[in-house]
């Protein structure tokens, strides 16, 4: 890991106090900065906690919402869940994978903007058929809905990446 790499773990610690009964938090804001749980984070986690490698990591596959495997920047989850699937879901998940250009085995664009994803349920069923995009609520989806959304998502990104090069200058 880089120097840079263990600050922002060391930084993540502090914000909770190094407490090992925070684990899940900790590992919250671990996922929040890379978009997923580096090996390598986890084991350095693990060290400065002085917890055994084998409990971090049997909190982070117990939990659906963590992940080992890089995700995009914007995670959208379409709900496929009997209120969402009769309310005709599934034109919405293959509109929002044939537009970013993903499917079921490869559900992260290239560039790791996006990733694509089936949850059995969000508990919204009374906004159906509903999907989230890094827990932002999106009810009432439709597949002419999605591509506005990834549009504008899209602009959001290309807009955060200008203010960002700007600052850098």
């Amino acid at each position: 890991m880089t120097q840079k790499e263990i600050a922002k773990l060391d930084e993540i610690l502090q914000q909770h106090d190094y407490n090992h009964t925070l684990l899940i938090a900790i590992m919250q804001d671990i996922q929040k900065e890379y978009h997923y749980l580096p090996e390598k984070a986890l084991c350095y986690i693990a060290k400065k906690l002085k917890l055994s490698e084998a409990k971090i990591y049997g909190v982070a596959t117990f939990y659906e919402n963590f992940s080992l495997e890089p995700k995009g920047k914007y995670v959208i989850k379409i709900c496929d869940g009997t209120a969402c699937h009769v309310r005709k879901s599934v034109p919405i998940l293959e509109e929002f994978r044939k537009n970013l250009g993903v499917s079921e085995d490869k559900p992260t664009t290239d560039d790791m903007m996006f990733t694509v994803e089936t949850v059995s349920c969000l508990g919204a069923c009374g906004l159906a058929p509903v999907c989230t995009v890094n827990d932002h609520v999106h009810p009432a989806m439709t597949p002419e809905r999605a591509r506005e959304l990834i549009e504008e998502l899209k602009k959001e990104a290309s807009e955060a990446a200008e203010k960002e090069a700007e600052a850098n200058d």
